[in-house]
C-alpha cells in the first residue's frame, strides 16, 4: 500500500487531529495509508524553538517515509498563495524525487485571483503593488510547475491518483503480456 505525506496548512484548523483522521479515512478509502503531520505530538516540556525543530525533523522523517505528497495548496494567509511550510514541503519531496500532488479549489489563474489593479504598462499588481505573474497558471510557477494539479479538495486530488495509479497498473499489465518494457 502506497503511503502518502498529507501536507498542507490544515494543521491549523481548529479540528486539526479530527481533520486529519477524516484525510486519512479518504486515502485509505482510495487504498492508500495517509500519513498527517499531527499523528504524533512533540514530547512535553519542549521549549518554543525546541519543539519546532522536533515538528520541523518529524515532518521532514514522513516525507521521507512517504511514497506520495498530497499538499493542500490553496490560498493561506492571502490571495494566490498556498502555505509557505507546505510549500517548503513540496520542495523538499520534488528534491526527494517523490510524486507531488496538489489540490486548490480555487482553478482561476493566479493574475485573475491576486491581482487588485493594472499599472500603466498593463502590468497586473497585487494588493502590495508587486507585479503577478502571467503564465495563466492557478500559482506561482514553482508550484503549479512541479506537481500534479487537481481542481477541488482532498476527495477529488485522491481519485485523481488512484485512477493515474489504475492505468498505470494497467499499462504494466499489458505491457507484460505483450512482452515489452513495463513502462
Amino acid at each position: 500500500m502506497k503511503s502518502i505525506y498529507l501536507a498542507g496548512f490544515d494543521v491549523f484548523r481548529k479540528d486539526a487531529r479530527d481533520w486529519g483522521e477524516q484525510l486519512k479515512a479518504l486515502c485509505a478509502q482510495h487504498g492508500y495509508e495517509g500519513l498527517y503531520p499531527l499523528d504524533k505530538a512533540a514530547p512535553a516540556g519542549l521549549s518554543g524553538p525546541a519543539t519546532a525543530q522536533w515538528i520541523y525533523e518529524a515532518n521532514v522523517a514522513l516525507i521521507r517515509r512517504a511514497d506520495v505528497v498530497m499538499a493542500n495548496l490553496d490560498d493561506f494567509r492571502g490571495p494566490g498563495e498556498p502555505d509557505s511550510g507546505t510549500a517548503f514541503e513540496v520542495g523538499f519531496a520534488v528534491a526527494l524525487q517523490k510524486p507531488v500532488w496538489g489540490y486548490a479549489s480555487d482553478a482561476r489563474t493566479l493574475r485573475d485571483r491576486a491581482c487588485v489593479s493594472i499599472d500603466a504598462d498593463g502590468d497586473a499588481l497585487d494588493a502590495r503593488g508587486y507585479v503577478v505573474e502571467n503564465f495563466g497558471l492557478p500559482m506561482n510557477l514553482m508550484l503549479a510547475c512541479s506537481v500534479r494539479l487537481v481542481a477541488g479538495g482532498a476527495e477529488e486530488c485522491l481519485a485523481a491518483m488512484a485512477e493515474a495509479d489504475r492505468r498505470r497498473a494497467a499499462h504494466r499489465a499489458q505491457a507484460l503480456r505483450q512482452g515489452g518494457p513495463e513502462d
